[in-house]
């Protein structure tokens, strides 16, 4: 079977899949083994050791490669360690152009974990992807972005940046986490990487923790394979089947999320006690036309601000949800409400979190697939 030949909906089910070769299962078998046999040494069948590869793990990342439409997959135990093996690219006094408005964690790692063994972290507002190139020096070797954004939603045009890249013979990653290839695929749109915390939409029931990179280049993706194998922070094989699993429904569950999506973002838009909501799919967002273009329709990730509220408002109001879950994380088929300043983001700087917009009034929400009826019910309680 030719996978690009393949529409994507086809592709979650059967991309990069054929029957198991041993009795036909059609699920990959969970193959929960750390060695395997060899009849001489050196002779196997494929696999050594778990950590190097596995039969399921290479299932999952064999689909990775397919939605992303890349030509190599690699799953790692989080999305934090998918993260850790890009960085590992690179070498002391290398710079990394960042934005300014992205996941504490990778923050946290970029600052606290590899600066201090002499990479240089710079970050910025990249909603002007020509504004990118006044940081870019003759030591920048890896743009990151991520788009939409982590929590602000800011657009950023993937396109663009990857021509800034190439000029600069610069590595370009896009962690896809929010949009995830059902609504966009930067491998098209000239990335040399994408990243997901497949730990999210990708897995979607909230019962896994994964990461992913896909590319499409072999160098690329043999230094990666190296890098996998050499820090081994790889996935085992029941979280690959999990997660291979909810790829096969990823794209009837994102069309519910991006719908009830829009009827959150709509109904919170005209809440006389919301100041502000930041949703891609509105027309006075920015980048509206930049989402448009490069995204298929805008996801269920929403931020918003009540109106006159203060930290203890925006606490108040999440405590009181009730199908909204508090919890960390999104993506998954139930409702999550985050308060950003002290969950996701509390590992960035009040002043550096507040530069770009995350206030401490901010929540945000991932809208899950129940019935938009209930859930406007719900946020109609809380906000009061």
């Amino acid at each position: 079977m030719d996978d690009k030949k393949l529409k994507f909906n086809s592709k979650t089910i059967h991309g990069g899949q054929e029957p198991d070769a041993a009795y036909g299962a059609v699920m990959p078998p969970i193959y929960q083994t750390s060695t395997y046999a060899q009849s001489t040494p050196g002779a196997h069948k494929g696999y050594e050791y778990s950590r190097s590869a596995n039969p399921t793990r290479t299932a999952l990342e064999n689909s990775l490669a397919s939605i992303e439409n890349g030509n190599y997959g690699l799953a790692f135990a989080s999305g934090l360690a998918a993260i850790d093996a890009v960085v590992k690219l690179l070498d002391p006094g290398d710079e990394v152009v960042s934005t300014n408005d992205l996941y504490g964690g990778s923050y946290r790692l970029f600052k606290q974990v590899f600066e201090k063994y002499g990479i240089k972290f710079t970050f910025i507002g990249m909603q002007n992807a020509e504004k990118i190139a006044e940081y870019i020096t003759d030591k920048t070797r890896l743009i990151w972005v991520e788009t939409p954004t982590n929590p602000m939603m800011n657009v950023i045009d993937i396109k663009a940046v990857s021509v800034l890249a190439k000029q600069h013979d610069i590595l370009l990653a896009v962690d896809n986490t929010f949009a995830t290839p059902y609504l966009q695929t930067p491998l098209d749109l000239g990335a040399d990487i994408v990243m997901h915390s497949a730990t999210k939409y990708l897995g979607g029931h909230s019962d896994v923790v994964v990461g992913a990179l896909v590319v499409k280049d072999k160098e690329l993706a043999d230094k990666l394979y190296f890098i996998q194998n050499a820090s081994g922070a790889v996935c085992g094989p029941m979280d690959s089947f999990l997660t291979l699993r909810g790829i096969k429904t990823l794209h009837v569950r994102m069309q519910r999320h991006c719908d009830n999506g829009k009827a959150i973002a709509n109904y919170l838009a005209k809440h006389p006690k919301i100041e502000k909501v930041y949703w891609p799919g509105f027309e006075d967002h920015a980048n509206h036309e930049i989402a448009k273009s490069q995204m298929s329709d805008f996801g269920g990730m929403i931020s918003f601000i009540p109106a006159g509220s203060s930290y203890e408002d925006a606490i108040r109001i999440v405590e009181k949800l009730r199908l909204f879950t508090l919890a960390e994380s999104l993506g998954g088929v139930e409702s999550l409400a985050g308060h950003p300043a002290s969950m996701t983001h509390a590992s960035i700087p009040k002043e550096e979190r507040e530069k770009s917009g995350v206030v401490d009034s901010l929540i945000r929400l991932s809208v899950g697939i129940e019935d938009e009826a209930d859930l406007i019910a719900d946020l109609e309680r809380a906000i009061g």
